[in-house]
């Protein structure tokens, strides 16, 4: 087995648009797809960024057995396949992923020699409100509970191994990218 890079951060941090960034610049880092029942947003097609489910397939893969974690987040499913982890490091990449920190907290016990966590935290609620309704192109119903568990998040930032202050996103994301690059060479 090799490194598991995993992020976490609330709903709009920017956890997802630091992974992206990475694996075009990094070689050998795959981001694992993972698996919602939530709607598509606009600009979104299935296999990117998740593979879309409805609820009723979504419970019959957990039934399968085919996630290392799942959970109900925001009123939606999220899940990561086992089978797109155990590829790649057959393949000799790491993966990388964004989770929730239930997500990351059930990696760290079923693979805790090989996942890395980074968090990444904005700059501030209302800068993450702000963020969240220009990502969604409106003001998304569940903005308040997003914003709520976003809060309790952040307050639990120092319990991962690296943390990032998403306030400029090139300073950030070279910080980042810097984490990722020591992690790999350690690897």
């Amino acid at each position: 087995m090799g490194k598991l890079i995993i992020v976490v951060g609330p709903s709009g941090a920017g956890k997802s648009s630091f992974v992206e960034k990475a694996v075009e610049e990094i070689p050998n880092l795959v981001d694992v797809i993972t698996c919602t029942t939530r709607d598509l947003r606009e600009g979104e097609r299935q296999g990117y960024p998740y593979h879309f489910f409805s609820k009723q397939e979504f419970e019959k893969k957990i039934k399968e057995d085919f996630f290392v974690e799942y959970a109900r987040v925001h009123d939606n499913f999220y899940g990561t396949p086992r089978d797109q982890i155990e590829k790649n490091w057959t393949e000799g990449k790491t993966p990388i992923m964004d989770v929730d920190i239930q997500g990351a907290e059930t990696f760290l016990k079923k693979y805790p020699n090989e996942v890395q966590t980074i968090f990444i935290i904005p700059p501030s609620i209302d800068e993450l409100r702000k963020r969240i309704v220009l990502r969604d192109a409106k003001v998304p119903k569940d903005l308040d509970l997003r914003l709520e568990n976003g809060k309790k998040e952040i307050t639990q930032a120092d319990r991962f191994d690296f943390q990032v202050i998403n306030d400029d996103f090139f300073v950030a994301f070279s910080q980042f990218k810097k984490i990722i690059e020591n992690i790999i060479s350690q690897g």
